[in-house]
């Protein structure tokens, strides 16, 4: 919510595509720089504590983004400072929040948990900037200067000061865990399972690859108002599009989870998700906009899902954080960094071709993986051929 609400205030402050680009990156570095001594930290120290920790931090962000809309601050440098922290404080949160599931739940339970945490991880990240639109547009129609940033702002750290809260009632389980030395051998200790285990490696790159070149929904402040010439109202709707498309394919993967064909779910949902992108470039109609990024978020949902089961099921919970660390550089790459590459694009040969661009190379990198680099994911049937993929590998080592 906050993100999308700071895209469309910083394009309404200065009207260039590459500022959009800009709030990506300006998360994404400090994540980059933090990530190995994140997942370290998840691995040593109480996940509980640093869950709480940077749920504050981001507290702290919304506050002051809010101030700064209420003061109607016109330079967008002071947005990029909280971005920036708001990247750090992400940084330690997502191996934290990754590794933290096998604490607090029956280890007997821990399949079910994946699975229901999972689609409900991925319905919070897509549909949150989809419901920040519709508060956004709410806002804006009160009249109010910068009303639709400060009801995001608010909103959100409502919503921040609660789940701190909620966090503190949390119970968990103890798992022994001692603090070790930050050595460069134990904080590369993820990276290098990663890169054994081929299965995590091609769903984790997948990912990567695939949505760094199709971060379309960056550009929607720039979209709305220069193709289809419309205000925040409308920019508010196909923000929310992506977000209505995951959460009725997840209510779907919730009735109906996946068990068989699980490669062919998750590499169609990700050329779904690029096939959706040129249809949204291409066309000037809201209507077709709008059923291009609901379909957007229905393929994401669904490869999204595979992905992260595939992870968690084949991570040791002693290397959890340093895992997660690596598989969330792995996925801030694809937002952040897919954002900034979206509006670099977009102000070098312009907006539409950066979009269909962006799903053409989407679609090129889902048959690279399925048929090149990773064909053993487009081939894995069940979830229970990954004991057989890891006695291979070991074998092979």
């Amino acid at each position: 919510m906050i993100v999308i609400a700071v895209g469309w205030h910083v394009y309404g402050l200065t009207g260039r595509v590459l500022d959009l680009g800009l709030v990506g990156l300006s998360q994404f570095l400090p994540f980059l720089c933090l990530a190995l001594f994140a997942g370290h930290a998840a691995d040593v120290y109480e996940r509980r504590v640093i869950i709480m920790l940077c749920l504050t931090a981001f507290l702290v962000c919304a506050l002051l983004l809010y101030g700064f809309a209420r003061l109607s601050v016109a330079s967008v440098w002071p947005i990029f400072g909280v971005l920036a922290l708001l990247g750090v404080a992400r940084a330690f949160l997502m191996p934290a929040t990754q590794s933290f599931l096998p604490n607090i739940v029956p280890l007997s339970s821990l399949g079910n948990a994946i699975a229901i945490n999972s689609s409900a991880f991925q319905v919070a990240t897509i549909a949150g900037p989809s419901i920040g639109g519709l508060i956004f547009a709410f806002g804006e129609s009160s009249h109010t200067p910068n009303g639709g940033a400060l009801w995001v702002f608010g909103t959100a750290a409502a919503l921040l000061a609660t789940g701190v809260g909620l966090l503190a009632l949390l119970r968990h389980r103890e798992t022994g865990r001692r603090a070790a030395a930050a050595s460069w051998d134990h904080l590369l200790e993820g990276l290098r399972f990663i890169w054994r285990r081929k299965t995590v490696l091609g769903a984790i790159s997948l990912d990567l690859f695939a949505v760094l070149f199709g971060g379309a929904t960056a550009l929607l402040p720039a979209f709305t108002k220069d193709v289809l010439h419309a205000g925040p109202e409308v920019f508010g709707y196909l923000r929310a599009a992506p977000g209505a498309g995951a959460v009725l394919a997840a209510l779907w993967l919730t009735l109906r989870p996946v068990r068989r064909r699980v490669g062919l779910v998750m590499f169609g949902g990700v050329a779904i998700f690029g096939i959706s992108i040129i249809v949204f470039g291409l066309t000037q109609r809201f209507w077709v906009a709008a059923s291009a990024l609901a379909l957007l978020g229905a393929g994401d949902m669904a490869s999204v899902y595979v992905r992260g089961l595939l992870v968690q099921l084949e991570t040791p919970d002693a290397i959890r954080g340093r895992v997660s660390a690596v598989n969330s550089v792995f996925i801030g790459a694809s937002n952040e960094l897919g954002e900034f590459e979206s509006g670099f694009t977009a102000a070098w040969f312009g907006l539409v071709p950066a979009i269909v661009l962006g799903g053409g190379v989407t679609l090129l990198v889902t048959v690279l993986w399925a048929g090149v680099f990773f064909p053993v994911l487009w081939r894995l049937h069940g979830f229970e051929q990954l004991k057989e993929h890891r006695a291979d590998e070991q074998s092979a080592q």
